[in-house]
């Protein structure tokens, strides 16, 4: 009887020694489970703007239709107005196309890039060019070595838009 009782004393220790490792067993996955959710569940910062994004911003840019219109159409495209405002036009209303421009561009930019707090592009600038001399200049935040820019051709009397993300 006395063995008997040794026995079943021995295996309930067995059996406690089970229960504790599978005890360790579950915390440590637990722990693994809640490490690997953290990490996947932040968000991950976006350090700086793609190539894709300016020429896509320049090419929407330049569709854009104003509140400006002349005698071939009620609604010029902000590609119309460029070319407007260099040949000295006015909008149907009397405005200047260049102080129209200059508006519609400064709201467009300042929705579209936002550059305050902890946003990834620290300024940017749209110059319009004719024949290579700078017309036009549209500069917001601080210009930084680290930069995306992309030229579009507006191919009437060599007019160019130059857009620069700083980041």
């Amino acid at each position: 009887m006395k063995d008997v009782n040794k026995m079943i004393l021995k295996k309930s220790k067995f059996g406690q020694e089970e229960m504790i490792g599978f005890g360790l067993i579950i915390v440590l996955v637990a722990v693994i489970l809640l490490v690997f959710l953290a990490f996947s569940l932040r968000n991950p910062v976006k350090e700086n703007v793609e190539s894709y994004e300016i020429e896509g911003f320049i090419s929407a840019l330049l569709q854009h239709t104003t509140d400006c219109g002349n005698y071939r159409t009620f609604h010029l495209s902000i590609r119309e107005l460029i070319i407007d405002c260099g040949q000295g036009e006015v909008c149907l209303d009397n405005r200047d196309t260049c102080e129209v421009l200059n508006s519609t561009l400064s709201g467009i930019l300042e929705q579209g890039w936002k550059i305050s707090g902890n946003r990834p592009i620290k300024g940017y600038q749209l110059k319009i060019l004719r024949n290579d001399v700078v017309d036009q200049v549209i500069q917001k935040g601080n210009v930084t070595t680290s930069y995306k820019s992309h030229m579009q051709d507006l191919g009437k009397s060599s007019t160019q838009v130059l857009f620069t993300a700083y980041y």
